[in-house]
């Protein structure tokens, strides 16, 4: 089996942390954990079964942004992913697309028989989930997104996947692109031992300007702030109270109740 698996990761504050809004109207991260985002990380454990049952030859995990990321895809590594690739984007910030853009124009230089590019449906700092969908445009692959269970078929894939209804299961014919839901895969500890070996595994690392890719975001925040502070529930004494309140508080007027 020659074909390979790229799996794209984000560097994100740790889920266990709260973040806060700064005075400058930002999320500060300074002294905050990092960690590999946790729909990125279901979908390296799933490229490394794939990998472990024969169906891809090696596991190549990449990240865009700065130096400071490369602790992320050491986790991958230690994880059991084969390579590592680091895009230094040397300050800028793109949006989706513009990751999207860089994506497409390293496999493209690359040239590299990738059977599967396999990314988590989305990143938990700001949850757009768009690069996959880019990605396989890009490409003109196949895409399967929010994906529970997938399995190789033949010259293709067989992708479950979330949808309005309940699930559907989704035949992909030749290289796709696949986003992963959390359920995909539970992803493996990481041993000590593992992370001592992590760091003899090549890291290879990128100008992003190599690449001719226009890295300007078209999206701009507006303005970044705290949620509202959730107001004390009431108590009531019997379903008739309950049904009372609900009346008056008039809470099924806009939902077509």
């Amino acid at each position: 089996m020659t074909m390979k698996i790229l799996v794209p990761v984000k560097r994100v504050v740790d889920a266990n942390v709260r973040v806060r809004i700064g005075s400058a109207g930002s999320v500060d991260t300074a002294g905050l954990k990092m960690s590999l985002n946790p729909f990125d990380e279901c979908a390296v454990e799933q490229a490394l079964r794939l990998r472990d049952a024969g169906v891809a030859s090696s596991v190549t995990v990449l990240t865009c942004g700065l130096p400071v990321c490369q602790d992320v895809l050491r986790t991958a590594l230690a994880m059991g992913a084969d390579n590592a690739v680091l895009i230094d984007m040397a300050g800028a910030s793109p949006d989706s697309l513009g990751i999207a853009r860089l994506l497409h124009a390293f496999m493209i230089a690359e040239a590299d028989a990738y059977g599967l590019v396999l990314c988590g449906k989305q990143a938990i700092d700001d949850d757009i989930g768009g690069v996959a969908a880019m990605l396989a445009g890009l490409l003109g692959w196949p895409q399967a997104l929010n994906a529970s269970a997938i399995e190789a078929a033949a010259n293709g894939w067989l992708v479950t996947c979330g949808d309005d209804a309940g699930t559907a299961t989704w035949r992909l014919d030749g290289p796709a692109v696949v986003s992963a839901d959390l359920r995909l895969a539970e992803p493996r500890r990481v041993t000590l031992p593992s992370i001592v070996k992590a760091k003899q595994k090549p890291l290879r690392m990128l100008d992003a300007t190599t690449f001719d890719v226009a890295l300007d975001t078209q999206i701009r925040i507006v303005e970044m702030a705290e949620p509202a502070v959730r107001q004390a529930g009431i108590k009531v004494a019997d379903t008739a109270a309950l049904l009372g309140a609900i009346g008056s508080g008039r809470l099924f007027q806009n939902v077509g109740a």
